[in-house]
């Protein structure tokens, strides 16, 4: 079996790294592509021994497995690339959020009459084998064809088959979930660095403790709440720090911020559809759309106007 990157970015290199450190293939039998040679991933990628190439269909050619690894806007255009070139044998497995299934069949049955397509959603920690992915068949695929990108995404952290109308939820949770631990991280250690900590040792403190509970987590059958309440002792230290948290909203922050993600990853379904996209237009943010609604209140101060997209008291449907 030979796997094939069209994209050569952050993703490709975490799972080509996620890979090849579980032994599931050897780094010659990869191929990525991209027109850009300066990207720092592409050295990395050559670095490990990844066949390199500015060449899209080359990268088809050369593989069973293809990966769609690029922003969902350009899906449509490589998919016009590369169609006249799928064959039998090719599996292809986009990882571009919100790109739906319907939609690449579309494009490829222009080309041949049964293309075999599986929709999934992973994260970069697949890079340290503790990624998480779910996936989504496509009318052609196969039972088996789930099962070869089961076996390849399981080596590199949990994996699961979901409906595909369950992914732009999965993209807005684990997909983006790895920042919003990295942000957290960040304050964390800031925190400690505030107490007196020294920063080195603060960020390992802090790390170590997310690592902990989330193997607690998954080695227990016992929910959150609980497992948060026995760290919790009556008058301690720990209640006084998590009433300070619920005062500033940290849960709804959290799930807001879930929302958010699976907000915007629909509307890049949408701009994916236009195939006609500017810069601009790939930049501009849920805020943004929110304000242009009909009944959205004007803004009379000259500034920009904040609003809490998730607060139905402004009129404005929640999506």
């Amino acid at each position: 079996m030979s796997v094939g990157f069209i994209g050569a970015g952050q993703l490709a290199q975490a799972l080509v790294k996620g890979f090849t450190a579980a032994g599931v293939i050897a780094t010659h039998r990869i191929t990525a592509s991209s027109p850009d040679t300066d990207l720092p991933t592409v050295a990395g990628l050559r670095k490990m021994g990844v066949n390199f190439t500015t060449s899209n269909k080359e990268t088809a050619h050369k593989s069973d497995v293809l990966f769609l690894a690029v922003k969902p806007h350009i899906i449509p255009f490589v998919l016009d690339e590369i169609g006249p070139d799928i064959e039998d044998r090719h599996l292809i497995v986009s990882c571009a959020a919100g790109v739906t299934i319907s939609s690449i069949e579309k494009k490829l049955l222009q080309y041949r009459a049964d293309p075999k397509v599986i929709r999934c959603m992973t994260n970069t920690p697949v890079v340290v084998r503790e990624g998480a992915t779910v996936y989504a068949t496509g009318t052609h695929a196969e039972v088996e064809d789930g099962k070869l990108l089961e076996q390849l995404m399981a080596s590199v952290g949990f994996c699961t088959e979901v409906e595909e109308d369950l992914i732009d939820a999965v993209t807005g949770l684990s997909g983006s979930g790895p920042a919003y631990a990295f942000t957290a991280l960040d304050a964390l250690a800031d925190g400690g660095v505030k107490m007196g900590l020294p920063r080195r040792l603060a960020l390992r403190l802090g790390a170590q403790a997310l690592l902990g509970a989330a193997k607690m987590l998954l080695d227990s059958e016992q929910h959150p709440g609980q497992l948060k309440d026995n760290v919790c002792s009556p008058g301690g230290a720990t209640i006084h720090a998590l009433h300070f948290l619920e005062s500033g909203g940290f849960r709804s922050l959290l799930i807001n911020a879930v929302e958010a993600s699976c907000v915007r990853t629909k509307e890049l379904q949408f701009l994916a559809d236009q195939e006609k996209i500017s810069p601009a237009a790939i930049k501009k943010t849920t805020l943004d759309k929110v304000m242009q609604q009909p009944g959205f209140p004007p803004n009379t101060t000259g500034t920009k106007s904040r609003v809490n997209m998730f607060n139905n008291k402004s009129g404005i449907k929640k999506v």
